[in-house]
């Protein structure tokens, strides 16, 4: 049996009176849940400030009222924000991007360039105000190599390699303080526990941050001997349901021979998994590429020391080669 409920809404209040108004409306059980205290409570003050005749104290936030989310953007993604702006086409709405350790080294005069963290941390900047979610996965290889030192004074391949994933820890610190210095709000975390200085992996949290906005760094590879900060991108690319693998490297790209040793060797701007693996390209180790192909996650593989070629790769432009996916033809040749 329905229940009369009396809603009593008021006029703007004026210096003469308050008049009051009151009807009454069948309470049935659709209306149960809409009409808790919490909602209730909720729907007043906004019947309140809604009166008011002043813009700046309508009781809505800027967020509720132009639609916009974090570093002003839009909280429905690919639509426009309810002030007019637009976010600008994209091709991936979440990347992993790897950068290698020796990418990291610029020059090679020190183990970590500080220019190039920088230019790393402003390019990402520049996109994840676009609304694109960014995820990266960096080597150690400046600091320390495991399959190099293996043998070394006794040192066992599995120990070297716990030795390389701490050098990615020092690199996603690095990082992460050159991206927070410039507001870029980042998150490092580490495929085993080192609760003092990083997150341990939890894929859901990870996702969480990233929905948030936050840029996630992932150190320390796997958490495994034996495997390559490669195969730590395409896994975790995975695992996060992250669109592409964006290899960041010291080339332009993928070459049909040695473009140091060939000055007429060819770069490939689209190539299958099938050619990689049969040509034997060096683009990434085969377990990557197989875990790639297995979940249909396309590689760009680009040139990083190259200006704006992150942001590029980041929104889906042409640069480099692309492996495993076909260039979207709304998507700008550069």
């Amino acid at each position: 049996m329905a229940i009369p409920l009396p809603l009593t809404s008021y006029s703007p209040i004026s210096t003469s009176s308050s008049i009051s108004r009151t009807s009454f409306v069948p309470l049935t059980p659709r209306h149960r849940n809409f009409f808790s205290e919490q909602n209730f409570s909720r729907r007043i003050l906004i019947s309140c400030s809604s009166s008011s005749s002043s813009s700046s104290n309508n009781g809505s936030t800027p967020e509720s009222m132009n639609g916009s989310g974090l570093n002003g953007q839009s909280s429905f993604p690919g639509m426009p924000s309810f002030d007019g702006t637009s976010k600008p086409p994209v091709k991936w709405r979440r990347v992993l991007l790897k950068v290698s350790g020796e990418a990291l080294a610029g020059d090679e005069e020190q183990n970590i360039d500080p220019k190039v963290t920088m230019a790393i941390a402003r390019e990402v900047a520049a996109v994840t105000r676009l609304g694109i979610e960014v995820a990266i996965v960096v080597g150690g290889g400046n600091i320390f190599r495991g399959s190099t030192w293996a043998g070394c004074s006794g040192l066992d391949r599995s120990s070297a390699d716990y030795i390389g994933m701490l050098a990615t820890v020092m690199n996603a610190i690095f990082l992460q303080a050159t991206m927070e210095s410039i507001g870029i709000p980042t998150r490092v975390q580490t495929a085993f526990r080192m609760s003092e200085v990083a997150e341990p992996y939890i894929r859901r949290r990870a996702i969480r941050h990233l929905e948030k906005g936050r840029v996630v760094i992932f150190a320390a590879g796997t958490g495994n001997p034996f495997f390559t900060t490669d195969t730590a991108a395409a896994l975790r690319c995975a695992e996060i349901n992250a669109e592409v693998v964006l290899k960041a490297t010291n080339v332009d790209g993928v070459f049909d021979d040695d473009p140091k040793r060939n000055p007429n060797a060819r770069l490939h701007e689209s190539l299958t998994y099938q050619e990689v693996t049969s040509k034997d390209l060096s683009v990434m180790d085969m377990t990557a590429i197989t875990l790639c192909q297995e979940n249909n996650i396309p590689v760009v593989v680009f040139n990083l020391s190259e200006p704006g070629n992150i942001a590029k790769a980041i929104k889906g432009e042409r640069v480099g080669t692309l492996i495993g996916g076909t260039w979207n033809s709304t998507v700008a040749a550069t």
